[in-house]
């Protein structure tokens, strides 16, 4: 049996998330979602006197899917026949 989902769905967030919705969405650490933010990797605002950090659903999709493109990429690279000349090794050979 799959167990019942205790987060909200993505669709019934709204517009803009708090770094912890955001971190349920991406199930990771809200520490790791605050270093996403606060890195710029993940764009978000501030909002209200209290300058809570907000990130907007589409800016959260859109990071989902550079992620995926970027780890396509890699894939990639690895199948193929340049990974293995050194010179353009970034990392070990898998």
């Amino acid at each position: 049996m799959i167990p019942a989902m205790t987060a909200a769905e993505p669709a019934d967030l709204g517009r803009f998330l708090t770094v912890a919705e955001t971190a349920e969405v991406l199930r990771v650490s809200v520490t790791q979602a605050y270093a996403l933010v606060r890195s710029g990797e993940l764009p978000a605002i501030r909002v209200g006197a209290a300058r809570h950090w907000r990130v907007e659903r589409s800016e959260l999709e859109a990071y989902i899917q550079a992620r995926y493109e970027e780890e396509r990429r890699v894939a990639h690279w690895r199948q193929s026949e340049y990974a293995i000349v050194p010179e353009l090794r970034t990392g070990p050979l898998l």
